[in-house]
């Protein structure tokens, strides 16, 4: 009955008398009936190489190509045609994992050079060797504040970080025991008096904030960091990986921890993932940070049978323990990373370079503003913050902002998030042309 499964009628039924049940169907007991499947599964006969290609672009053709003018965290950025060649490498997509270096070397390799990549990127001493992604990245980021402040246990929340984020760390502080105070908004940003009487009370173990937040918005954090060591709190930025290119860094700002995803360096937006998280830090709490450190260094300059060596290597440096023997003492118990998203960012961030990087957040912000002016000049349209922006805004619409959208739905665009009843969210990457935004207006 089950061909596939090693265990025997004796081995089956040890295991329900161990678990007190008698039969597997009672495991299940708890499941109301309602909700359990009890037809067949609509699964296809066999078929040929042929048969399973026709298929599945059958499958494909059943999705919409839109333009994509909606942002909100997943953004519509170009992928060099070369990466996926590269990400197929075999040192790369079949090396073992890193626990054994000597048949791990590629694997190793591009972790440690992600690592380096982020933390240029990010201005920050050390960067770990990827998370899931954003959102888990930044709850991880509050639970490493809360290990490095001891006895402090509230970490401050802007609410101009992403609702969806938001909701991420808000689920991990409370199985943590971790009290999560919002830090409200002012015009579009964080509230700097808030920030200050709550950092005065006292037991804050850190403050987590966006940039640019959730709005679009780019705020202005001077003095932030400052104040939060003032009061013995690390300073945690959730940034889009794509946009520090131009923007000044987590590490010019002071931050201690610096997160976010990065989706935004290439990854195709491929219906929510997956994705990449990343994490940096000082190096003053690189014993706090989950996940793996990759080093380099030289192997024995000459072994005893004569070879010749001091070749470069790359080793695994650094992982807490305790995330493997004493879990219950763990800071985190992420054990693994998103290594072969790790490798496209890797990938797409050495054949951009700097300049490329810069040109393409460049062309992102200079789209974002002509699409902002026109549609302001269409005199149904204005911003919804008076504040700076980065490739993506806010804009309020004096009609109906749903038959809008289903406007552009239907001439083949994907117009932006709805965030309020009369509130649409824009964003434009270095993909959109002039002609693609001018149709976009025409529709209106």
């Amino acid at each position: 009955m089950y061909k596939y499964f090693p265990h025997t009628e004796s081995d089956l039924k040890e295991m329900l008398q161990t678990v007190g049940v008698d039969t597997l169907d009672n495991l299940y007991d708890d499941i109301p009936e309602h909700l359990r499947f009890r037809g067949d599964y609509e699964l296809p006969e066999a078929m040929s190489e042929v048969e399973v290609r026709r298929l599945f672009e059958q499958l494909g053709d059943q999705n919409r190509q839109l333009v994509c003018f909606a942002g909100a965290g997943v953004y519509d950025h170009y992928t060099p045609a070369v990466i996926p060649n590269l990400l197929s490498r075999s040192e790369f997509l079949t090396s073992y994992t890193p626990y054994q270096a000597e048949i791990s070397q590629g694997t190793l390799h591009y972790i440690f050079e992600y690592q380096s990549m982020m933390a240029a990127l990010t201005g920050m001493d050390v960067s770990n060797a990827s998370m899931y992604d954003g959102t888990t990245a930044t709850a991880e980021a509050m639970m490493m504040a809360v290990a490095a402040g001891k006895k402090q246990h509230r970490v401050l929340m802007s609410d101009t970080v992403d609702e969806k984020t938001q909701a991420v760390v808000r689920e991990y502080a409370h199985f943590h025991g971790v009290d999560i105070v919002a830090l409200p908004a002012m015009d579009g940003v964080t509230s700097r008096e808030s920030l200050e009487a709550q950092l005065a009370e006292g037991g804050v173990a850190g403050v987590i904030v966006q940039q640019p937040n959730r709005y679009g918005i780019i705020e202005d954090y001077t003095g932030f960091a400052d104040s939060c060591h003032a009061q013995k709190a690390l300073f945690i930025m959730n940034s889009v990986a794509f946009d520090l290119a131009l923007l000044k860094t987590p590490g010019e700002w002071g931050a201690d921890i610096a997160v976010g995803d990065g989706q935004s360096l290439g990854i195709p937006m491929q219906f929510g993932g997956p994705y990449v998280g990343y994490m940096c830090c000082t190096e003053k709490l690189i014993r706090k940070m989950p996940g793996r450190i990759v080093g380099m260094t030289h192997d024995i300059p000459q072994s005893p049978s004569g070879a010749v060596g001091g070749t470069r290597c790359f080793v695994l440096t650094l992982q807490a323990r305790e995330q493997h023997i004493r879990r219950q003492k763990a800071t985190s118990n992420i054990c693994s990373n998103q290594s072969l998203m790790a490798l496209f960012v890797t990938v797409y961030l050495s054949l951009m370079g700097k300049q490329g990087l810069r040109e393409a957040a460049q062309l992102s912000y200079d789209g974002a503003h002509y699409l902002c002016e026109q549609l302001v000049a269409t005199g149904h349209f204005c911003l919804a913050y008076d504040q700076p922006f980065f490739n993506e805004f806010c804009v309020r619409y004096d009609g109906d902002v749903d038959a809008l959208q289903q406007r552009w739905l239907d001439a083949g665009f994907f117009g932006g998030i709805k965030v309020a009843d009369d509130t649409l969210m824009l964003a434009v990457t270095e993909k959109r042309t002039k002609e693609e935004i001018d149709q976009l207006i025409k529709v209106i």
